[in-house]
């Protein structure tokens, strides 16, 4: 796959990677590209962006947090693995739940896991109403507007916190946000992916972190 962008977009952000790491994220574009042909998860004109894209993109939120030991995320709808899977590279001492309500999604999501040996990662198939457990953080990547997904995810909210920065959500989105923040209750912070990546893809995508 010559095409996909190497890991070298990935150290350039964080330079400190373990030689596992590295070694892990080496293996996603590939695993991903394997898997999208059989199930897509992935739009197959953008499989070759998957390092920009997908995989840097979703290690925003590393760039915006560092969690401490013992950490627990929940990724609502997580679809092939986003942003949990490179998160969960990133932070080994930390635990991800990744959950979605389309099977094949969780499917792939799961497998690419497996196949880059992350031990510090669970699966759910099904609708986050039907997860009872509390975590740290909600994550999230353009699943849906603010005002509708923050009730959702403060149901799942630990009311004990282990982090510096409050227990709550945090979710990447793109484009003009200003009709969600206007609707979103309460303490909003908005971060552009520009302060963070230099390449064009993140001129109009954001960060949202709303304490819950």
């Amino acid at each position: 796959m010559d095409h996909i962008i190497p890991t070298s977009v990935i150290l350039k952000y964080f330079p400190d990677l373990s030689t596992r790491q590295q070694q892990q994220f080496g293996e996603l574009g590939g695993l991903y590209a394997a898997w999208n042909e059989k199930i897509n998860v992935i739009s197959r004109k953008d499989i070759g962006n998957i390092y920009i894209h997908h995989i840097l993109h979703s290690l925003a939120i590393g760039k915006f947090l560092t969690p401490n030991e013992g950490t627990d995320f929940l990724d609502f709808g997580c679809g092939g693995g986003f942003p949990g899977i490179p998160l969960a590279i990133l932070w080994p001492d930390c635990n991800f739940h990744l959950i979605d309500r389309v099977g094949k999604k969780i499917l792939v999501a799961s497998e690419v896991a497996k196949a880059v040996g992350l031990s510090n990662v669970t699966f759910q198939h099904g609708d986050a109403g039907e997860c009872h457990r509390k975590f740290d953080y909600v994550v999230s990547r353009a699943v849906m507007r603010l005002e509708a997904l923050s009730p959702l995810a403060k149901r799942n909210i630990s009311r004990e916190s282990r982090n510096k920065l409050p227990n709550g959500l945090i979710c990447l989105k793109g484009g003009d946000l200003s009709s969600e923040m206007e609707a979103s209750q309460g303490d909003t912070l908005e971060i552009p992916l520009s302060d963070y990546f230099e390449e064009p893809f993140f001129e109009t995508k954001k960060l949202i972190y709303k304490p819950l």
